[in-house]
């Protein structure tokens, strides 16, 4: 029995984060429930429906899920009271209700998550009998459901957004240290087209890792760009982003690594002497990374994580050398792929000690467009429209132009 619960208390520790949100959620959309049948009457249900969709594992994407709600809200109840004004409660007026909303929000340029909320949120505001009165009250319960939510999200997590870019900026640099040591001693060993290939699948496993490791790192700035966070603190989430980055180069350098040793597995291997100086580059490259991510981990200095990375420079050089003297006697496909090699690990040594001019002068895009709220920002909506009614304007004031020229001549 004993042993029982033992079992069953570990399921819950090892999801101490899962079950602490999904906890926060349920009380989050139970305070939205009640909160809104106070303020508006049978008006809990859509808040308590608003507040489950809204909340998420921050603040910082729970207000951007609450804004879209809010957005997808206000012009699905206007969709949706115009509809039934004209086609009755019906097939059609449902159909197209969906239909308008659908294409507003695709003319407006709203992202994935206010482009599903669009026609969502209007079918939730729909129903026989609509009036004004309804729509207002079923927009304000949207209100109330989303503002639980950001409150709410608060708590959803026990860490701050630093300290969850921390976590995921050292996994995925463990992950890649773990990866880049299992191809050392497989390349030691002898490695087939078979090992080979799953060094390629975990290489590109690791790369589906970059969209949610930029998103973090993102958070984590804005965060403390946003909020009352001292100097430090911003100094600390603008490096960190820089990590995130640098990391995100390494992850690829080590998908380009597992795709070379592929290749050459496919075609005619690789000498014996080259061999061991492959392995060893990879270990001591596996090893800086390793120490990249304790440094990191650890807030601890980089005297350690620095030496690593100069050793990982100076094995990259000594595969330069052992490749230079038997590029006579080797078939050329092999100098060519063993050189890629050898850029690779200098571009993730520049990368792990940050200084790389692709880190700082180079400017990092943001989150993709698809997971932004609004792929075009109002401003630049705004600008292009204004574009578009000038071109369409100018031939008609042009021949205004033209008789006023005309008469003003005779």
């Amino acid at each position: 029995m004993r042993n029982r619960w033992k079992r069953v208390r570990k399921l819950f520790a090892d999801r101490s984060i899962w079950v602490r949100q999904i906890l926060v959620t349920a009380i989050a959309s139970g305070v939205a429930w009640k909160a809104g049948d106070l303020m508006i009457r049978d008006g809990g249900l859509v808040a308590a429906i608003i507040c489950a969709l809204s909340i998420r594992i921050s603040l910082y994407k729970s207000v951007r899920e609450g804004f879209g709600q809010i957005v997808g809200t206000t012009i699905g109840a206007g969709v949706a009271l115009t509809c039934v004004s004209l086609f009755s409660f019906g097939f059609v007026s449902i159909a197209m209700t969906v239909l308008l909303c659908s294409i507003l929000a695709r003319a407006l340029h709203l992202g994935d998550v206010a482009s599903v909320n669009v026609p969502v949120t209007a079918l939730i505001v729909i129903h026989p009998g609509l009036n004004e009165s309804t729509a207002f009250s079923r927009l304000s319960s949207t209100l109330i459901g989303a503002g639980v939510a950001i409150i709410f999200s608060y708590f959803s997590h026990a860490k701050t957004p630093t300290a969850r870019t921390i976590d995921q900026v050292t996994t995925l640099a463990s992950k890649c240290a773990k990866l880049l040591g299992d191809m050392s001693e497989g390349v030691a060993m002898g490695f087939t087209q078979t090992q080979s290939g799953k060094w390629l699948a975990r290489a590109r496993l690791l790369a589906e890792d970059i969209p949610g490791l930029r998103a973090q790192a993102i958070e984590a700035r804005s965060h403390a760009k946003w909020f009352q966070t001292s100097d430090k603190a911003k100094a600390q989430a603008q490096g960190l982003y820089i990590r995130g980055v640098a990391i995100e180069h390494t992850v690829v350098q080590v998908r380009t690594i597992a795709r070379t040793l592929f290749d050459l597995s496919v075609t005619s291997g690789i000498e014996d002497k080259v061999r061991r100086e492959i392995a060893q580059a990879l270990s001591t490259v596996s090893f800086a990374v390793s120490s990249k991510a304790d440094q990191i981990r650890n807030a601890r200095s980089g005297n350690e994580a620095q030496s690593a990375i100069e050793d990982a420079r100076l094995a990259g050089a000594a595969l330069a050398d052992s490749l230079m003297e038997i590029s006579g006697k080797v078939e050329q496909e092999q100098i060519i792929r063993g050189i890629s090699l050898v850029s690779n690990i200098t571009i993730i040594a520049d990368s792990l000690d940050e200084s790389s001019p692709a880190l700082h002068s180079v400017l990092t895009p943001g989150e993709p467009a698809m997971n932004q709220l609004l792929k075009i920002s109002p401003i630049e909506q705004r600008a292009r429209i204004g574009a578009q009614i000038s071109r369409s304007t100018k031939p008609i004031l042009t021949l205004r132009q033209r008789i006023r020229n005309y008469f003003r001549s005779r």
